[in-house]
C-alpha cells in the first residue's frame, strides 16, 4: 500500500511539473512573438520615415532645382527679348579674361561700350543724366546704393524711372563703407554679404517683391581688395556676378575736373578697346559728370560703339 501510495503521487507531480513546463512553453513561445512583433514594427517603422524622408528630400531638391532654374530661364528669357541686354555673366568673364591678360572668348568683333553710373540715385545729377540718356536714345546700368535709396521719396522715384525707362540696375552695397565692408584691405564676407541683402531688400521695397538683379559691383572694384575668395564662392552660388570697368570719366578720382577734363579721360581709357565697361557717377557733387554725358555720348557713337546693357 504505501509503495503504491508513493507511486501515486510520484506519478501527480510529474504530471504538475509536465503542465508547469507546457505553461511555460507556451508563455515564452507567445512572448517572443510579441517582441518579434515589435521588433518588426519599430524597423519597418523606421524604413518608412526613412524612405518619407529621403522622398521628401528629393521633393526639395526638386523644388530647389526647378526654382533656381525658372530663375535662369526668366533671366535668359529676359536677355534674349531685349537685343540690348546682355548676360552679365559673360561681361564679368570678358572683362576678367582682358585683366588677366587673356584673349577674349565670345567676341563678334563689334565695338560694345556699357554706360554705368555708380552711388545714385541723387536728386541732384540722376535727373539729368536720366534726361540726356533719354535723349540720346541710349540705356545705361546704375549701380545703386541702399542707403541712398532709403534717404527720400525722391530717390525712391528715381530708381523707379530708372527701370521704367529700360535701364539696368546692380547692387552696390548698401553704405559704400570700406572700413565695415574691407577692413585692413580684405573684403569682410559676412559685412559685405549683409549689406547686398539690405540693398536687394531696399530694392525689393520699391520696385516689387519680384524684382532681383545678378549685377553687383564692389565699391572700389573687386579688383582693389584682398581674400575674395569666399565671397566669389558664396557669389558664385547665388548667381550674382561681379562687374568691375575697364575705362574711366576719373570723376572720382584726383582734383575735381570740369566735364571737358572728363570727357578727355573718358577718350584716354577706352583708346582702342572693342568692349568697354565705362566707370562714372551720379551721386551729389558730380554735376560735371552730367554735363559731359552728352560729349562724352556723342565721341562713342562717333568711334562706332553700340550702347548695351546687362542683368
Amino acid at each position: 500500500m504505501r509503495n503504491n501510495y508513493r507511486y501515486s503521487r510520484y506519478n501527480r507531480n510529474v504530471r504538475i511539473r509536465r503542465k508547469r513546463i507546457l505553461i511555460l512553453t507556451i508563455i515564452i513561445v507567445a512572448l517572443g512573438g510579441l517582441a518579434t512583433s515589435i521588433i518588426d514594427d519599430k524597423f519597418f517603422s523606421k524604413d518608412k520615415n526613412v524612405q518619407a524622408l529621403a522622398s521628401n528630400e528629393a521633393v526639395v531638391s526638386k523644388q530647389d532645382d526647378g526654382a533656381n532654374k525658372t530663375k535662369e530661364d526668366d533671366t535668359n528669357a529676359e536677355v534674349q527679348s531685349d537685343s540690348n541686354v546682355d548676360d552679365v555673366a559673360s561681361v564679368e568673364k570678358f572683362l576678367t579674361q582682358q585683366a588677366k591678360g587673356q584673349k577674349i572668348e565670345d567676341t563678334d568683333g563689334k565695338k560694345v561700350v556699357y554706360l554705368s553710373f555708380d552711388d545714385g540715385p541723387s536728386e541732384t545729377n540722376t535727373p539729368s543724366i536720366l534726361k540726356t540718356l533719354k535723349d540720346e536714345n541710349v540705356k545705361a546700368t546704375f549701380f545703386v546704393l541702399g542707403k541712398a535709396i532709403d534717404q527720400s521719396e525722391a530717390n525712391k522715384n528715381l530708381l523707379k524711372q530708372e527701370v521704367e525707362e529700360g535701364h539696368a540696375i546692380g547692387n552696390h552695397s548698401y553704405s559704400h563703407n570700406y572700413k565695415y565692408l574691407y577692413p585692413n584691405g580684405s573684403v569682410n564676407t559676412n559685412n559685405f554679404m549683409s549689406e547686398i541683402n539690405k540693398t536687394n531688400e531696399s530694392l525689393k521695397k520699391v520696385l516689387g517683391e519680384d524684382f532681383s538683379t545678378r549685377a553687383i559691383r564692389f565699391p572700389g572694384g573687386h579688383m582693389s581688395w584682398k581674400n575674395t575668395g569666399e565671397v566669389d564662392k558664396i557669389m558664385k552660388e547665388k548667381d550674382y556676378h561681379y562687374v568691375d570697368w575697364n575705362a574711366l570719366s576719373k570723376d572720382a578720382e584726383g582734383p575735381h575736373k570740369n566735364a571737358d577734363q572728363l570727357t578727355e579721360e573718358v577718350k584716354k581709357t577706352v583708346g582702342n578697346k572693342t568692349k568697354v565697361v565705362l566707370l562714372m557717377h551720379d551721386t551729389y557733387g558730380k554735376e560735371e559728370t552730367a554735363k559731359a554725358l552728352p560729349g562724352v555720348i556723342d565721341y562713342l557713337k562717333s568711334q562706332g560703339y553700340e550702347f548695351r546693357t546687362f542683368k
